[in-house]
């Protein structure tokens, strides 16, 4: 019978063999090496589960029988198809079976984030796993059994698999890009290491790792490490003038995650920066994270409020003087000098008159500072960081901050955006500063009623982060521990009627902004504004221009000049 020949001519390479005719009906068995029993002249279906029974030609697939693990590999006859044969391998027996020990590595390989390439004597592809295939942006059938210059299109000389495979020496930590994506390199970090046996190299592998990969990881360990760091820091462990970094920026919404990342991005490269946002935004908070993020950290931090200072001394403070300007004068450094290779930080820069933006702007471009009552100049070296709490467009166009001004500070900005657009964030301090003001006070409170947090909630927050601070140490401390929550009641009268103003105009604000939303928010929020809300209309123009409330002229715009991209495309 040919397939009691077959059958046991195929019993010696695996554990079980089973014969099936057409009807997948056992006709023939020897299956000495496993545990279930099978019979002659019944369906296979009666002791393995029929969706997991697969019958194409050199398909493998797991089956469990009586609560053990079994790989089933399919063949045919080659004279006769009408009959199958089941191969089936005991996975418990990984050490004593090849086959089935190099079909897990292969799993292995396969579901690995590291890129994995192989190649033998000849420089020869014989291995390219899938996250291989993401990061070089290529297919693994193109790849698989081509040379490796012919792959990736070099000179073969160059091969480091061939000279690691000629010398036997590993090389370590290379970041090129061997591929090319539409014209654009891909580039990945990688090692290259022989694979040696009894002395003798049998192949060469790569390891490669994404450098975006390598970029989320870092961003990711720094934003855990932010989460539980103490909002505080000792001054006096500071010597560079600062008490913040990113550890001290809290909250956990994504709009205020991506902006992180952006101004990390920022600092490591010595560019003056305008950040926007609105009082109590924490646009210092930013200011000092950016310089001890950067180059520079090592360097003094050096920060003015412009609109503190009256515009007859702003001009020395920044300057410096020399003896005899004017009465009382002396020889003093300015806040340029001072702040050497570091950070100068102006805060309020829309509020510096506009007789000292002119002056303000050609320091900025020609990096050269002019003392009062001098004729020589000194360089200057340090990175310029300004800060508005208006939107720069507005301020322009009413005639209070020069358009050369805006560009010599803004080579790139930074905009925060306020409390009431991240409600996620105003949750989480809540909470954060009850716990914090709690332990302050030794004084243990019970939690928000329902009202009062909605309330909060609804709230405009024109004070943002700082105002909401405030609120909260006023509640611990007018809060009783006896109480059954904290009530609406126990905001003292001011701030309960400025919120409930608040709310009453915000309302009708709310209808007027329905008629023209787009128009009353920051200019440097638009973009994201935008993207919102296309995203939430499917990227129907004409009716993200009737929500934003204008033109479909104008949205077509607006995208172009942001360099928004429809992802449907």
């Amino acid at each position: 019978m040919i397939a009691a020949s077959v059958g046991s001519l195929m019993k010696s390479f695996f554990d079980a063999v089973i014969v099936l005719n057409e009807e997948h009906e056992i006709v023939w068995y020897d299956t000495d090496r496993v545990s279930f029993e099978v019979h002659e002249g019944i369906h296979i279906s009666t002791f393995i589960p029929c969706q997991e029974v697969k019958f194409f030609d050199s398909e493998s697939f797991p089956i469990t029988v009586d609560d053990k693990k079994f790989i089933v590999n399919v063949k045919r006859f080659a004279a006769d198809t009408h009959y199958i044969i089941l191969c089936i391998e005991d996975m418990a027996n990984l050490m004593t079976n090849p086959k089935l020990r190099l079909y897990c590595l292969e799993r292995i390989i396969e579901s690995l984030d590291e890129g994995v390439m192989m190649s033998n004597q000849d420089g020869v592809i014989s291995l390219y796993n899938l996250a291989q295939e993401k990061m070089e942006g290529l297919n693994k059938q193109d790849i698989l059994g081509k040379h490796l210059w012919s792959a990736y299109n070099y000179n073969p000389q160059n091969s480091e698999h061939k000279h690691t495979f000629k010398t036997g020496k590993p090389i370590f930590s290379r970041y090129r890009a061997h591929s090319k994506v539409n014209g654009t390199p891909k580039y990945v970090n990688y090692s290259t290491f022989p694979i040696q046996k009894d002395g003798e190299t049998l192949a060469v592998f790569s390891l490669s790792t994404n450098e975006s990969r390598l970029k989320d990881r870092l961003h990711q360990t720094i934003e855990e490490k932010r989460q539980t760091t103490d909002i505080r820091k000792n001054p006096l462990d500071s010597k560079n003038g600062t008490i913040f970094t990113f550890d001290h920026i809290k909250g956990k919404s994504l709009a205020l995650k991506n902006l992180i990342k952006e101004a990390q991005n920022i600092s490591v490269h010595n560019t003056d920066v305008l950040i926007i946002g609105e009082t109590g935004t924490g646009k210092e908070l930013f200011a000092q994270s950016m310089h001890n993020h950067s180059p520079r950290a090592k360097s003094p931090f050096v920060a003015i409020n412009c609109a503190a200072i009256p515009e007859t001394l702003l001009e020395s403070t920044l300057f410096g003087t020399v003896k005899g300007a004017f009465t009382g004068s002396t020889n003093q450094i300015g806040l340029f000098e001072y702040a050497k290779d570091g950070t100068l930080f102006l805060d309020e820069i829309n509020s510096m008159p506009m007789t000292l933006q002119t002056k303000l702007m050609r320091v900025l471009q020609e990096r050269l500072v002019r003392k009062v009552g001098s004729n020589e100049v000194t360089p200057v070296q340090c990175t310029v960081i300004s800060a508005s709490n208006e939107d720069p467009e507005k301020l322009i166009s009413e005639g209070k901050m020069r358009l050369d001004l805006f560009y010599r500070i803004a080579h790139t900005s930074l905009y925060i955006p306020p409390l009431r657009e991240r409600t996620e964030d105003i949750h989480f301090f809540i909470e954060y500063f009850l716990n914090s003001f709690q332990e302050k006070f030794n004084k243990s409170v019970p939690s928000l009623s329902k009202t009062l947090l909605t309330t909060l909630l609804h709230y405009h927050w024109p004070g943002n982060t700082r105002e909401l601070e405030y609120l909260i140490e006023n509640l611990i401390i007018r809060v009783s521990e006896t109480d059954q929550a904290i009530e609406v009641d126990h905001l003292p009268t001011y701030i309960r009627t400025k919120i409930f103003i608040d709310q009453k105009n915000l309302s009708n604000e709310r209808k007027e902004m329905a008629k023209k939303p787009f128009k009353s928010i920051f200019t440097n929020s638009q973009e994201h504004f935008i993207q919102k809300t296309l995203e939430q209309t499917d990227w129907n123009i004409s009716q993200a221009a009737r929500k934003l409330g204008i033109t479909r002229q104008s949205l077509q715009y607006h995208i172009k000049k942001h360099g928004l991209v429809n992802p449907h495309l």
